[in-house]
Order: C-alpha cells, then structure tokens, then sequence
C-alpha cells in the first residue's frame, strides 16, 4: 500500500515538473514602444497638421476681436477727453460722458466674447485630440495583438513610458524581443502617396518681405504628440 502511495507521489511529481516545464517553454514575452508608433503613425501626422490649421484659424479670429478691443479702447479714451475738455460746454461734456459708458460697455462685451472664443476653442482641440488619441490607439493595440499572437506570444509590454515609480518599465530586454519597428511598418502601410510638389516659380527680385510678428493672443495646441501614460 505504501509503495503504491510513493508511486502515486512520484506520478503526481513527474506530471507537475512536466506541466511546469511545458508552461515555461510556451511563455514567452515581447516588447513595444507605443508612444514611437502613436507619434510616427501617418494618421497623427495628420491630424498634428489639422489641429493646426485649425488653430491658425481660431488665432486670426482672435487677433481681429484684439483689434476690435484696440479700436473701442482707444474711442473711449478719447470721449473721456472730451468730458474734460475745457473748449467743451456742459451739454456736451455729458454726451461725451454717455459715449464713454456705452464704449466701456462693448469693450467688455468684445473682451468677454474673446476670453470666451479662447476657452471654447482650447476645450475643442483638447477633445479633438482625445478623441484621435483613442481612436489611433484601438487601431495601434490591434496590430500589437495580431503580431504578438503571430509570433506566440503570451506576455506583451510598453517600454514608452516610466512606472509609477518613475523608473522604466521594461529595464532590459533583448533586441531581438522587440517588435516596434514590425508595429510602425503594420499601422503605415497604408500611407497616401505623397503629394506632387509644385513647380518652383522663377526668382523674383522683389525685396523680401519681414513677416509680421506671432499674435499673443493665446490659442495653445492640445498635446497630440504622444498617448498618456497611465500610472
């Protein structure tokens, strides 16, 4: 009876050292860094240059609502010259006066429909630019699932990014266990051909012309550069 218990044991050990054996010749781990495919994607590139258009738009808009403030500003400032004005009568000191008020008035209807426009238009972009972000990852992550499963693997990982405690995720990893460049190939193999340059007119001899300075006015671009890292 006790001889048969050892047998049992021993089968029971064999199996275990078996299974364990299988399991470790079938794990098997690869790498991806998915902020280089999300930032070379052909689709961001696009989108990258859209954002900006858009925001160059949102930018002229602005710098004409500026000028509109500029314009009533300097209106107000010389109706309030003419309540002081000692050429001036009474009368119309105090219709000068009236002037002035309703000039303030639309400055700060000009300054509250710009700060306005600045918000909504930075709201916009930022939503915009989340809303790429998730859609170009959902694709991304599955050309990352096709190939990983293509090459058997069972483990993958993104070394984009730092841990939660500020140190890579992956600290080594052989070359040869990752598969980024095979992912940025996969995601761009359907990139429009690119656009035929236009002819180069001939030299002209013109003085060249300063550009006019940036506005200030403050559109800022949402950052499309790279996926969030979630801690």
């Amino acid at each position: 009876m006790q001889k048969a218990i050892r047998s049992l044991i021993a089968c029971v050990g064999l199996l275990a050292g078996a299974a364990a054996l299988h399991a470790q010749a079938t794990f098997k781990v690869v790498v991806v860094d998915m902020a280089k495919v999300y930032d070379t994607h052909y689709k961001t590139e696009e989108a990258n240059a859209k954002f900006n258009d858009a925001a160059q738009r949102a930018q002229e808009q602005l710098d004409q609502l500026s000028k509109q403030i500029q314009s009533a500003a300097d209106d107000y400032k010389a109706l309030v010259e003419q309540t002081k004005s000692p050429m001036a009568n009474d009368q119309a000191k105090a219709k000068a006066g009236e002037d002035a008020q309703k000039k303030m008035e639309d400055i700060q209807r000009l300054q509250n429909e710009a700060q306005n426009f600045r918000v909504n238009t930075q709201r916009s972009l930022q939503q915009r630019a989340k809303n790429h972000r998730d859609l170009i990852m959902d694709e991304i992550m599955k050309v990352v699932n096709d190939l990983a499963r293509a090459k058997g693997a069972t483990l993958v990982l993104d070394k984009s990014g730092p841990s939660v405690l500020g140190i890579p995720v992956v600290l080594s990893a052989d070359a040869s266990y990752d598969i980024t460049d095979e992912v940025v190939k996969e995601v761009n193999k359907d990139r429009p051909a690119p656009a035929a340059a236009p002819a180069t007119p001939p030299a002209s001899s013109a003085p060249a012309t300063t550009p006019a300075p940036a506005s200030k006015s403050g559109i800022t671009l949402p950052d499309v550069s790279a996926p969030a890292k979630k801690g």
